[in-house]
């Protein structure tokens, strides 16, 4: 990933608090017929520094993953920044559209997991994190034990042991105060939830809330 200075985020507690709270990845290996990706939910144990998710058996990924070898890629809040944000605009034009984003690329090395236990707490947790806060929230133990085992036996579990993580969070720094208080008004003026996270964001000063 193309990780200018100015737009990388080094504090590891920041680092593992972004792997601790994304969602939906992209998991890509290369084998010798090319590039193989699957999206998935993941969960970050930090003290392991691994992520955990699981694929369908039918999903040829774990024959596909070569030497192991693995990226994650998890997108996080994004929006289109328009140019007529910019105050500079009105004095000299010279501006662009561009994007605030912020993505995170993990590597590492793969293990397949197909151990019952393992699949059991694995989808356990999963489900306890996204239930998390409902009304109702639903649980492994509210389906029949015979149908569970049917949905264990149809999954594989990977665990990708953390190497390197990589995260780009471009929120205006390159713009003068100016330009990104124009980008944050705007932001925060739009009815798209997905603008206004990243305008809420710019607000706060840029660091995820913790």
């Amino acid at each position: 990933m193309y990780l200018p200075e100015l737009f990388a985020v080094t504090d590891d507690e920041e680092i593992d608090f972004i792997l601790a709270n994304a969602r939906l990845g992209c998991l890509v290996t290369r084998d010798a017929d090319g590039f193989f990706g699957t999206h998935l939910p993941m969960l970050f144990d930090p003290a392991r520094r691994v992520l955990a998710g699981h694929v369908a058996r039918a999903n040829p990924h774990p024959g596909r993953c070569g030497d192991g070898e693995a990226m994650a890629i998890f997108q996080g809040m994004d929006a289109y920044v328009t140019p007529n944000w910019y105050p500079s605009k009105l004095e000299h034009g010279r501006v662009v559209p561009t994007w605030n984003y912020e993505a995170a690329h993990v590597t590492g090395t793969l293990a397949w997991r197909s151990e019952p236990d393992w699949l059991r707490a694995h989808l356990a947790q999963l489900t306890d994190r996204f239930e998390k806060g409902r009304a109702k929230p639903w649980a492994l133990a509210d389906a029949p034990e015979d149908y569970l085992q049917k949905q264990f036996a149809g999954v594989v579990g990977v665990e990708l042991a953390v190497r390197e993580v990589k995260v780009k969070r471009k929120l205006s720094q390159n713009r003068a105060s100016a330009d990104r208080m124009g980008v944050t008004a705007g932001l925060l003026d739009s009815d798209d939830p997905g603008d206004w996270a990243v305008g809420e964001r710019m607000a706060q000063g840029g660091a995820a809330r913790r």
